[in-house]
Formats: C-alpha cells, sequence, structure tokens
C-alpha cells in the first residue's frame, strides 16, 4: 500500500516537474524581450562595413572603408558612430583621410617618419563638418552622423581612406582585421566577421570608365535594443474624442529611478535648481538621460489621441514630448504600426513613407519632420516637442472605434520599441459592458486549472 502511495506521489511530482518546465517556456517567451538582434518590422537591417582595397604600396595597401546603413528607420546621431578593429598581424596607420583614431599609441620605434596610429585595436571616428578640403574624400566628415535609409539613403553612407602598413603585404598574405565593433556611440551593435567577397567596381564621374578595387571584404553589424540599453527609452499615451479617460504611459516604463533611489537621475520641471542641474548635465560626456520627473522616466513619450471621427474620414494626433534635459533630437523619426495605414490620406507636418517589410501588407508608416520646420526636436522644456495629424480614409469592411481598434499595434522612436499601455486600459467606446481580462491572469487561470488536473489525476 505505501509503495503504491509512493508511485502516485512520484508521478505527481513528475507532471508537476514537466509543467513546471513548460510553464517557465511559456512564461519566459511571454514576459520576457528577446536578445537575437532582430526586428520585425526591419528584418534585413543592418550598418555594412566595406573594406576596398584600392592600391598596393611597397609596404602594405591603401584602403577606402565605406559604412552603408541599410536600416530603414535606425540612425547614428551626434556624437556619431565609433568603430574599432583588431589588426591580425603588426599593421600599423600610416595615414587616413576623412576620419582619424581617438589614439595614437606606442610609434617610438618608428625613426623619421611617424605613423598616425600604431595601435594594436585602434578606434576610428569621423572628422567634423568644416574640416580643410585636402582632408576629405567623399561622405565623410559629417560629425560620425550617419542617416537611416528610408530618411535619406544620400547621408546613409560614411567613407574614409586608411593607408596600411605591414612589410610584404600582398593580395595572398593580407590578413584581415578581427573583432570589429560599431558604437553609436555607446553599445547596441553586434559585428560578425570580415569576409572576402567579389571586389567592388567603382565608376568615374563621367560615367564612361570603371574600375574595381583590388581586394574587397564585408562586416555585417546588427543592432539590439537589449544590448543598448537596460530600460527603454520611449513611452507611449492614449486618449479618444470619445472617452475622457487619457490613458498615461504605464508607470515605470523607463525604470523606478528616482532622486530618492538614484540622485541626479530626473529633476522636477518647476524646480528651483533646474537651471543648475542642466548646466551641470551639458559638461558631461555620459549618454545617461537626465529626464523630467514623472510616473514613467522616460526621456520621450508618444501621444495618440483620436481626434475627430467623420462620414468616411477619421483624424488622429501625434505629439512627441521630449523628457530629456541632456538631448536634443536631429533627424528624429517614428515608425508606427496600424492596420489603416494602407489607406492614409494625408500626413499634415510630417513626412511619411509606408514601410512594407513583407509583401502584401501595408500596415507601418515611418513620419519624421519636415526639414527646417520640425525635424529638430528641442531638450525639454516649453519648445520640447513636435505634433503632426494624420487622416484616414474609413475602410468600411474593417473599420471601428471598438476594443481599441484605433490605437497604433506598435510605436518606435528613432528606432527604439516604445513600451505601450495595457491593452485593457485603452479608452473605450461609451457603451462598452466589458472588459477585456488582465493579460497576466490567463497564466494564472491556465496554471489553477493544471495543478487541478494533476491533483485529480494522481
Amino acid at each position: 500500500m505505501e509503495s503504491l502511495s509512493s508511485q502516485c506521489i512520484s508521478r505527481s511530482i513528475t507532471k508537476l516537474t514537466g509543467f513546471t518546465i513548460f510553464l517557465a517556456f511559456f512564461l519566459s517567451g511571454s514576459l520576457f524581450t528577446s536578445i537575437e538582434a532582430y526586428d520585425a518590422l526591419d528584418p534585413n537591417g543592418n550598418i555594412t562595413i566595406k573594406w576596398d582595397v584600392i592600391n598596393w604600396t611597397p609596404d602594405g595597401y591603401v584602403a577606402v572603408v565605406t559604412m552603408y546603413n541599410f536600416q530603414q528607420y535606425r540612425h547614428i546621431q551626434t556624437p556619431g558612430w565609433t568603430l574599432g578593429w583588431t589588426w591580425a598581424k603588426k599593421e600599423v596607420i600610416w595615414s587616413m583621410v576623412g576620419a582619424q583614431t581617438t589614439e595614437q599609441g606606442d610609434c617610438s620605434k618608428f625613426k623619421g617618419n611617424i605613423p598616425h596610429c600604431c595601435k594594436k585595436d585602434p578606434t576610428v571616428v569621423d572628422l567634423l563638418p568644416g574640416t580643410p578640403y585636402n582632408q576629405q574624400i567623399a561622405n565623410c566628415c559629417r560629425g560620425g552622423v550617419l542617416n537611416s535609409w528610408a530618411q535619406d539613403p544620400a547621408t546613409a553612407v560614411s567613407s574614409f581612406q586608411v593607408s596600411v602598413g605591414q612589410a610584404g603585404t600582398t593580395n595572398k598574405t593580407v590578413k584581415l582585421p578581427r573583432n570589429f565593433t560599431l558604437k553609436a556611440p555607446g553599445p547596441g551593435y553586434t559585428c560578425g566577421p570580415a569576409k572576402i567577397v567579389k571586389p567592388t567596381k567603382f565608376q568615374t564621374a563621367d560615367k564612361r570608365r570603371t574600375t574595381q578595387a583590388l581586394m574587397t571584404w564585408n562586416v555585417t553589424c546588427t543592432y539590439s535594443q537589449f544590448l543598448s540599453q537596460k530600460t527603454p527609452t520611449c513611452c507611449v499615451s492614449l486618449s479618444s474624442f470619445y472617452n475622457d479617460t487619457i490613458v498615461p504611459c504605464p508607470t515605470c516604463s523607463c525604470g523606478c529611478q528616482n532622486n530618492i533611489t538614484q540622485p541626479g537621475s530626473c529633476v522636477e520641471a518647476d524646480s528651483p535648481y533646474l537651471a543648475s542641474a542642466i548646466s551641470a548635465s551639458s559638461s558631461k560626456t555620459s549618454n545617461t538621460p537626465l529626464v523630467q520627473c514623472t510616473n514613467h522616466m522616460c526621456p520621450v513619450r508618444i501621444h495618440w489621441h483620436v481626434k475627430v471621427n467623420y462620414k468616411d474620414y477619421w483624424r488622429v494626433k501625434v505629439t512627441i514630448t521630449n523628457f530629456n534635459y541632456r538631448m536634443n533630437y536631429t533627424q528624429w523619426n517614428l515608425v508606427v504600426q496600424h492596420p489603416n495605414f494602407d489607406n492614409l490620406t494625408q500626413s499634415f507636418s510630417f513626412n511619411y513613407k509606408g514601410l512594407t517589410p513583407y509583401d502584401g501588407l501595408n500596415d507601418t508608416a515611418m513620419l519624421w519632420g519636415v526639414k527646417f520646420y520640425n525635424d529638430f526636436l528641442n531638450q525639454a522644456g516649453p519648445f520640447g516637442n513636435v505634433q503632426s495629424e494624420l487622416l484616414f480614409q474609413k475602410d468600411r469592411s474593417k473599420f471601428t472605434f471598438e476594443k481599441g481598434w484605433a490605437f497604433p499595434r506598435r510605436v518606435y522612436f528613432n528606432g527604439d520599441n516604445c513600451v505601450m499601455p495595457s491593452p485593457d486600459a485603452y479608452p473605450w467606446l461609451p457603451n462598452a459592458s466589458s472588459r477585456l481580462i488582465s493579460s497576466l491572469s490567463y497564466p494564472i487561470i491556465t496554471l489553477l486549472a493544471a495543478l487541478a488536473f494533476l491533483l485529480a489525476s494522481a
């Protein structure tokens, strides 16, 4: 009898253990953010670094290094990109055009001509605008700013020329650099190994002659928001004309730090020490935001307001507010996913481009400011916001104000995914009689049901 009871208990424990493992996987997929460098709205987005050897020299080679930002909406803003690598042998950089290394390193063994850099692992930065013409090449000298491909492909490319020295280097003995790193300016990008590819072809300005590189290799770098920062950088709030409720950003959307737990992390808008706090923060090189103290503690908030309902159209007002006292956002952009973007009629003061990451699916829009009008989002303060209105044509087969349909599914600011309110908190129509069960209640109900089943079967 005791043996039978022991077997029943053993079977129950085995079932519970198996269910616990299943539940752990279920919850991990539901509640935690993936760390993979993959973006469903930009599945092919990456920064490709192309290294073209254009000339062999008695002790090495001359190469043109070009960075292509193939990301549709993620760009690199001030203070710009930083590129690094590790030499495979004992290479040195004799000279550079269009960029420079941050350190020279130990060049004491050289007599006469001193190299530009002797470090085993050089770090390269772009030159600033206004650099003398004889130190420039095409697509250089923008201070490391690299625009997104959809927003402005002409400025989504950055180049520099480097003269590399290593005695006896030829196309058969050259060794590819290793351990490429790209910062923008902080972490977030992961670069793969350099790979030899088909040599690049170049066309002269008159388009009458084509030359090609002597040797070419590529490096591909992909972005992960999880690696870039520990907490989100933006959040979304919602409101509508048919409901007085204003749904705020979720509490602690971008972390729960405050002046008590982390002094200096935020400042009250009406604080008498506001000016001195901003002045002190402006001298810091840290990219850590100094934000206005709010419940959400996010540097940026996007507010989506369903404004007007017409017979054949409906109108939305979008407002972007900057709560960061340390950052002015230049060339900002917003990506919004909503099923009615296939019938967007007009964007009144934002530029618009439809993104179609998958064939036949046109539900994602990229919005950005009009040049010299609102493409500059000022730091936190009375002028730290930009806004526009969107006019949508109704598709009677799917249009509705019920169950939160009028609100976006996903919002990105400058390529980072913003925290959305819980769906059961969305403004509902006045005649809505019920609310959705909170999303977190489903795992609890599933757990209780499974436990009841296991205990009954034991």
